[in-house]
C-alpha cells in the first residue's frame, strides 16, 4: 500500500445507466434463482418452516427502512464510495477507512463463494446430461476468465449481459409460481404461512438471516453513481426498487415453494433437499411444469450465478478505483481505460486477487459448497450487515450536524435512521447466532471467519491515521426537488 507522491487529476468513470439497469445489476448480484433453489430450502427446513417466507419479508422491512435514511442522504454524498463514502461524511476518514476495508473483504469473500458454487454446479449439470466429472475448480477458473474479460471493458457490456440473464431467471421463476397458485399446490394455498404459530418460532431468525445473506450487493445502487444519466435521481429510484423487487420475489417465491409441496410437508421436503437426497426447487418445477423446463431451470442456475459473480467483480473493481483516487490504493488502480472508460486495470487486479484466493482454497480441498461457497458467504453476511448498521449511525450523525440540510425531512434524516440502527443490530445477533448454519463449520472456524470483517474494520480505522480518506466536500447545494424525493 504505496501513496503515490505525485498528485494526479482524479479521474471519473462514465456511463448512461438509467435506473432499470442499475437495478439490474444489483438483483444480478442478489442471484435470485441462486436463493430461491439453495437459500429458501434452508430457511424452511432449519428455520420456521411453513412462516419462512415471512422471514424474508421481515429482511426486506428491514433494508427499506434502512434505505430511507440511506437515500436521504444521498444526495449530499457526491462520489461513489457507497457505504465507505456515507461513513466518511458522517463518522470521520477513520471510520471510512475502516468501512472500505470492510466492504472490500465482505465482496471479495461473496465472489470467491460464487465461484465456488458455479464450479459445483456446473459440474452437477455436465453430469446429469452424461458428461464427465471434473475438478469444480475448473469451471470456476473458466467462469473467472470471461468475467475478466467483461469486466475490462465499458459497464454498459456488463449491464446488458446481465439483464438478460436476471430477465430469465426471473421469468421462469415467475411462470412456476403463477402455475403453483393457480392449480391449488399440493393441498390448497398454504394459508398456512401467515399463521402466528408458524411465524414467531425460535427458527424465524434463521429465515431472516438467509434472506438477509440475499440482499448481499444491495448498496451497488450508490457504487455506480458516476455511471448513472442522473445520479440525483437515478440512486434513490434504483435503491427503493432494488429492494422492493427482491423482498417481493423471494417472499412470494418462497411461499410458492411452500404451497407447492404442501405446508404439512414443507420441511420434511426442503430437509431432503439439505441431506442431497432431492432438490426443493427443481423437483417442484418437474411436477408443475414437467422435465424439460426443470432442466431449463438448471442451465438458468449456471446463468444466475455467472450473473452474480460478474456483478460483484464490477463493484469490487469501482471500490479499489475509488480508493486509489484517493492516495489509499496505489494510483495506478485509480487510472481509467482510454477506450473503454472502466476501472480497467483495478479489474485486472481484481481477477488477479479472486484467483489467488480460490487457487488456495483449492489446494486446501474445500468442498465447493459447504467449505467455499458458504464460509464465504458467512464472512459476506456478517461484512455486509456491519456496514448498513454504521452507515445507519453515519446518516444520523451526519444530520445531527449539519440540521440545517436535514431541513423537514425529519422521517428520512433521524426517525428512520434509528429504526434502522434497532433493526440492523438484531440483523447482526441473528446472523452471529446462527453463524455455524450459514458457514457449515465447527463454532471454532465460525467464530474465526465471523472476526475477518471485523477484523477488516479495525485495520482501517489504525490505518486512517496513516492514509486518512480525503473526502470530497458535502454537496450543500443538492437540487431541493431530488432531497425531497429521497427522503420521502
Amino acid at each position: 500500500m504505496t501513496v503515490s507522491p505525485i498528485a494526479e487529476p482524479r479521474q471519473r468513470l462514465d456511463g448512461q445507466l438509467g435506473t432499470g439497469a442499475i437495478v439490474f445489476m444489483v438483483i444480478a448480484a442478489a442471484a435470485p434463482l441462486t436463493v430461491i433453489g439453495g437459500n429458501v430450502p434452508i430457511a424452511i427446513g432449519t428455520g420456521n418452516g411453513a412462516g419462512a417466507p415471512i422471514g424474508f419479508a421481515l429482511a426486506a422491512v428491514i433494508l427499506l427502512v434502512f434505505s430511507v435514511g440511506f437515500v436521504t442522504m444521498t444526495p449530499f454524498v457526491r462520489e461513489a464510495g457507497a457505504f465507505f463514502s456515507y461513513v466518511t461524511a458522517g463518522l470521520g476518514s477513520r471510520l471510512g477507512l475502516g468501512s472500505a476495508f470492510t466492504a472490500l473483504v465482505a465482496y471479495t469473500a461473496i465472489q470467491v463463494g460464487v465461484y465456488g458454487y458455479m464450479g459445483w454446479a456446473v459440474d452437477d449439470l455436465v453430469t446429469f446430461f452424461g458428461g464427465p466429472s471434473l475438478p469444480w475448480w475448473l469451471y470456476s477458473f473458466a467462469t473467472m476468465a470471461i468475467v475478466a474479460v467483461l469486466g475490462y471493458r465499458h459497464i454498459d457490456l456488463s449491464a446488458k449481459v446481465l439483464g438478460v440473464a436476471l430477465a430469465l431467471e426471473i421469468l421462469v421463476v415467475v411462470v412456476l409460481d403463477i402455475v403453483i397458485f393457480a392449480t391449488g399446490g399440493a393441498e390448497g394455498i398454504a394459508v398456512e404461512t401467515f399463521d402466528p404459530s408458524n411465524i414467531f418460532t425460535g427458527g424465524i431468525g434463521v429465515a431472516v438471516l438467509f434472506a438477509l445473506t440475499g440482499f448481499i450487493g444491495f448498496e451497488a445502487t450508490a457504487v455506480f453513481r458516476d455511471e448513472a444519466r442522473t445520479p440525483e435521481k437515478t440512486i434513490p429510484r434504483a435503491t427503493y426498487l432494488a429492494v422492493l423487487i427482491i423482498g417481493v420475489f423471494y417472499a412470494i417465491s418462497c411461499w410458492a415453494l411452500v404451497t407447492g409441496v404442501g405446508a404439512s410437508n414443507a420441511v420434511a421436503v426442503a430437509q431432503q433437499t439439505l441431506a442431497g437426497d432431492g432438490n426443493l426447487l427443481l423437483d417442484t418445477a418437474t411436477t408443475y411444469l414437467g422435465p424439460i423446463m426443470r432442466d431449463v431451470i438448471q442451465v438458468l442456475l449456471i446463468t444466475s450465478l455467472f450473473a452474480c459473480v460478474l456483478s460483484f467483480h464490477n463493484v469490487i473493481a469501482r471500490y479499489q478505483f475509488t480508493l486509489a483516487q484517493k492516495s489509499v490504493l496505489p494510483a495506478r488502480l485509480g487510472r481509467r481505460h482510454g477506450v473503454h472508460h472502466s476501472p480497467s486495470f483495478s479489474s485486472i487486479v481484481q481477477t488477479i486477487t479472486a484467483v489467488i484466493v480460490l487457487a488456495v482454497l483449492a489446494l486446501l480441498g474445500l468442498d465447493p459448497l459447504v467449505g467455499v461457497f458458504g464460509s464465504m458467504a458467512g464472512v459476506a453476511t456478517v461484512g455486509m450487515v456491519l456496514l448498513m448498521l454504521t452507515t445507519s449511525i453515519a446518516v444520523l450523525v451526519f444530520f445531527a450536524r449539519r440540521p440545517e440540510l436535514a431541513g423537514g425531512r425529519v422521517w428520512g434524516a433521524r426517525v428512520f435512521p434509528i429504526l434502522a440502527v434497532v433493526g440492523l443490530a438484531f440483523a447482526l445477533w441473528l446472523v452471529l447466532s446462527n453463524f455455524t448454519l450459514v458457514t457449515g463449520g465447527s463454532v471454532a472456524v465460525s467464530v474465526g471467519l465471523a472476526l475477518v470483517p471485523v477484523a477488516a474494520m479495525v485495520i482501517g480505522i489504525v490505518l486512517g491515521r496513516r492514509f486518512p480518506l480525503d473526502a470530497e466536500p458535502v454537496d450543500e447545494t443538492a437540487a431541493v426537488p431530488a432531497t425531497k424525493t429521497a427522503g420521502s
